[in-house]
């Protein structure tokens, strides 16, 4: 396990989850999609923030181990990973220690280290993220996975499964090459019994750096047609925004300084219908 820095990774010692790492999560919410490029690091980061700025303690899992970006998003990368009594504690991402952070990239030796692991090796380590990480009290905890609906998929949903997660929000983008993998997403949701709590829509059109006028690049309703087929609530559409663009690489906080951009608007939304998902469950 030369990938990894400090202590080497192994199956968790508990053959169980570890009931009280997560006893403090009040909602568990998975970001899935049936291919790459969708975005789904993107939606997971700025809902955390989103649901943050509503006065929300957030927690992010980043379980895409062969390509965590979001620590590079957070401008959290090459922070260490500490370890208390009840195991990993998690990076927090801001001052006010609002959202906590986990990822195999704080675990690698070098930042373009790849992690070059068999399956089992990398269901042991997602196992171990949850069992083994200290969130501490957290109203949301985002899950931030791979593309598809493999053996890493399984290992999140199973592990997951003790704590009743809250379901998944399955990101596409507007062409129908993107729609039909999400589709067969949508079918491995129904197949382990997560619910899903909608989809979104992601690279809806461009925005206009000059004049804010989103233009649709690609097609558009893509989406919002297969949420309709499918029979599950349509979050939103959220455009390609050079300020979005441009704050995911520089770390800052978008949600807080662009309230006036039409991905603003469209992130905002998507986070008070995750706000508004376990009201309409009771």
């Amino acid at each position: 396990m030369e990938a990894v820095a400090a202590q080497p990774l192994t199956p968790s010692r508990h053959a169980h989850p570890e009931p009280g790492n997560l006893s403090g999560v009040r909602h568990i919410v998975l970001i899935l999609s049936g291919k790459g490029g969708v975005g789904k690091s993107t939606i997971s980061t700025e809902l955390a923030l989103a649901l943050r700025h509503a006065g929300k303690k957030v927690g992010i899992l980043d379980v895409d181990l062969c390509g965590p970006s979001i620590p590079c998003m957070l401008r959290a990368q090459g922070r260490a990973v500490h370890q208390c009594d009840s195991g990993w504690v998690p990076v927090f991402v801001d001052q006010e220690q609002k959202v906590s952070l986990m990822s195999v990239g704080f675990l690698l030796e070098k930042p373009d280290e790849a992690v070059v692991w068999r399956g089992p090796k990398k269901n042991a380590l997602i196992k171990q993220f949850v069992s083994d990480v200290a969130w501490g009290q957290l109203d949301y905890l985002v899950v931030d996975t791979p593309p598809g609906t493999s053996d890493e998929h399984m290992a999140a949903v199973e592990a997951l499964r003790p704590y009743s997660p809250l379901g998944a929000i399955v990101v596409t983008t507007p062409q129908a090459v993107s729609v039909g993998d999400v589709r067969r997403e949508l079918t491995f949701c129904r197949k382990t019994g997560l619910r899903v709590i909608g989809i979104v829509e992601n690279m809806s059109g461009f925005v206009c750096p000059h004049c804010t006028e989103c233009t649709n690049v690609f097609s558009r309703g893509g989406g919002e047609e297969l949420a309709r087929h499918a029979g599950v609530p349509f979050l939103g559409s959220v455009p390609l925004d050079p300020k979005l663009t441009r704050s995911l690489e520089e770390g800052r906080d978008f949600i807080q300084e662009f309230p006036h951009s039409p991905a603003f608007q469209a992130l905002s939304a998507i986070a008070q219908k995750v706000l508004e998902a376990p009201a309409q469950l009771s």
